[in-house]
């Protein structure tokens, strides 16, 4: 019987043949990168391997002088007889499945992945999910409960939109807190730039400049050092972290309206918790009916389910008569991220 191409390790998964890790937790020498997000690229690493358009995001947020290695998607690198490739997941600009091919074997690891809905359109901040053939597939469970199934971008932006407005309208700032990596960028590309203008918060505009470099079109943006006149704040709208909350920062913008972007609005009790004016559902990660048609899609016959909800994923895919079972990771943990 064949050995597993990506195991277990303390440090993170392993590839035992091409001796790399995908998405390791701990310093290596070699680590293949899914994505920028903290909790999946961390600093100290020998040589990083992660898609060409990310290089961008994971210089702002490791360094500039990380070892790094570019691939295009679906351009495929040989390690060790081990050959290693890159496919779009969908998730945030430069995000990307890993496609582990050895002795005619294929593993994927997917990394944090957003489906496209049937119909919907696809998110132009970055490349559209896109199902890889494997014979083992290793997916993601952030939002692995049926009760999650997002609207679509018409209806949640509509949404959004509508709150800025009637906001605007009586001369509150819109704050809207979410991630700074990824949410905040597919917020703008959006909303109606045209409601009035667009503040960042410094965490947020870093990332803005990373994903115009790479060319993702945004609306003009203002950081606070860049406004002279304060009754601008009355129409706008405020891009920041949950952490800007209850800071001077956020202060100076004077009577505002708060709402919080992410999935884990759709239970009421986040939204309670969470004491905002608004809540919108509004993720990154793929929903129930998204997280089903990746496995299906992806043709395997053995899934490994990693951090989320993996008991009920895990149960309710060995009832469909697949090959199930669990990884334990540390992904899912960055502070930041909201989901």
């Amino acid at each position: 019987m064949a050995s597993d191409l990506i195991v277990q390790r303390p440090e993170g998964l392993y590839c035992p043949p091409g001796d790399f890790y995908i998405d390791p937790w701990r310093r290596v020498e070699r680590a293949v990168i899914t994505h920028a997000h903290s909790d999946h690229a961390r600093t100290g690493h020998g040589h990083y391997l992660a898609t060409a358009v990310s290089e961008g995001l994971l210089r702002a947020r490791l360094g500039p002088d990380i070892p790094f290695q570019g691939l295009a998607y679906g351009e495929t690198v040989e390690h060790r007889g081990v050959r290693i490739s890159l496919h779009p997941a969908g998730h945030v600009l430069g995000s990307a499945q890993v496609r582990v091919e050895h002795q005619g074997r294929v593993w994927v690891a997917s990394g944090d992945y957003r489906t496209t809905p049937a119909g919907a359109v696809p998110d132009r901040t970055c490349a559209a999910f896109e199902p890889v053939r494997c014979d083992v597939f290793i997916t993601e469970s952030t939002f692995g409960l049926p009760i999650y199934r997002w609207r679509s971008d018409t209806e949640l932006f509509g949404q959004i939109n509508r709150w800025w407005h009637d906001n605007a309208e009586t001369g509150r700032a819109s704050v809207l807190t979410c991630y700074s990596l990824g949410k905040a960028q597919r917020i703008l590309a959006g909303v109606d730039a045209s409601i009035g203008p667009i503040v960042c918060h410094g965490a947020v505009e870093p990332l803005n400049r990373a994903y115009r470099a790479a060319g993702v079109a945004l609306p003009d943006t203002l950081q606070v050092s860049e406004v002279t006149d304060p009754t601008l704040y009355r129409r706008a709208l405020v891009l920041c972290p949950g952490s800007a909350l209850g800071t001077p920062w956020i202060r100076r913008f004077g009577d505002i309206s708060d709402a919080f972007a992410s999935g884990w609005m759709q239970v009421r009790g986040w939204r309670r918790r969470g004491g905002h004016d608004r809540g919108f559902v509004l993720s990154d990660h793929a929903d129930w009916p998204g997280l089903l048609s990746a496995i299906g899609a992806s043709g395997a016959e053995r899934i490994i389910v990693t951090h989320g909800s993996i008991p009920v994923l895990v149960r309710y895919l060995q009832e469909q008569g697949l090959q199930a079972e669990g990884f334990e990771t540390e992904y899912g943990d960055d502070p930041e991220e909201g989901a």
